[in-house]
């Protein structure tokens, strides 16, 4: 001590190991349509993917859901549903763990504007039976198995 005044030990950190990130992606449903947009970052790049993004600290799955549809979109959701989660080993560096919520649009009338551009070359609404190519990995895995985000309607 010099002067009264404690010297703070220097900190030394361990080199980083990758940890998996928690993610939010949401099947905005229109219709019998899902809004996707074609992605534009180094993981995925030029693929196609559903709206969301990372989870922040003290969320819930719907407000990170809303939040991030209208960062990226413009657009105000309702009705938001969890459907699933799935496991996703990306790349060596890359694993995410995604929670998949299910929404509608708050105002049929509203259209997707592409907010952010760095990250996304723009938004449209696919038929489920007619998605184009290719898909972002979870999203193609997800459409590969068979899941269906439509809500089933009884007969």
């Amino acid at each position: 001590m010099e002067n009264g005044a404690q010297k703070t030990p220097a900190i030394i950190t361990p080199p980083s190991t990758p940890v998996p990130k928690v993610g939010v992606a949401v099947f905005l449903l229109n219709g019998s349509k899902v809004l996707l947009g074609k992605r534009l970052s180094p993981v995925g790049h030029s693929t196609f993917a559903l709206p969301g993004g990372h989870l922040e600290f003290g969320e819930s799955f719907e407000e990170c859901a809303a939040r991030e549809v209208k960062e990226e979109t413009g657009l105000e959701i309702d009705k938001t549903e969890y459907l699933t989660v799935t496991n996703n080993v990306i790349s060596e560096k890359v694993h995410t763990v995604c929670i998949f919520i299910r929404a509608v649009l708050a105002d049929v009338n509203q259209k997707p504007e592409t907010l952010e551009p760095g990250k996304c070359a723009g938004w449209d609404w696919y038929e489920w039976n007619n998605l184009p190519e290719p898909l972002f990995g979870p999203l193609e895995d997800m459409v590969q198995s068979g899941f269906n985000p439509f809500p089933v309607t009884a007969s």
